[in-house]
């Protein structure tokens, strides 16, 4: 994944953990709603001036706002937790705990 896409998909994750709408966030940095937007999916980049108004808006460290190693593509996901279903396949108790976990997810989202 790019890096533009993938700065912008954390900064979209982070504002929503923040309850934030993306007005709000834009207002928040001084750039028009439909620039953040086209941040959030990767069409455009930050400038140096807006990355630490981001900073400050979210509460986050540069680190943590580049920290997005664990953003990963939907394949990707499925096909390792495929694979880790199949390695539990035959313990019915830990079958069980994933199942309860999944419906708890689906049930609560």
């Amino acid at each position: 994944m790019k890096l533009k896409k993938l700065l912008g998909e954390q900064i979209k994750r982070l504002r929503k953990n923040r309850n934030l709408t993306q007005e709000q966030l834009a207002e928040k940095i001084d750039i028009a709603p439909r620039n953040l937007s086209r941040i959030e999916v990767g069409e455009s980049f930050v400038t140096a001036e807006t990355l630490e108004k981001l900073l400050l808006a979210l509460n986050v460290t540069a680190q943590e706002l580049f920290a997005y190693e664990h953003i990963r593509e939907e394949k990707e996901l499925l096909s390792d937790i495929y694979t880790y279903l199949d390695s539990i396949k035959t313990d019915k108790t830990k079958l069980e705990k994933i199942y309860n976990a999944i419906k708890f997810v689906k049930e609560n989202l």
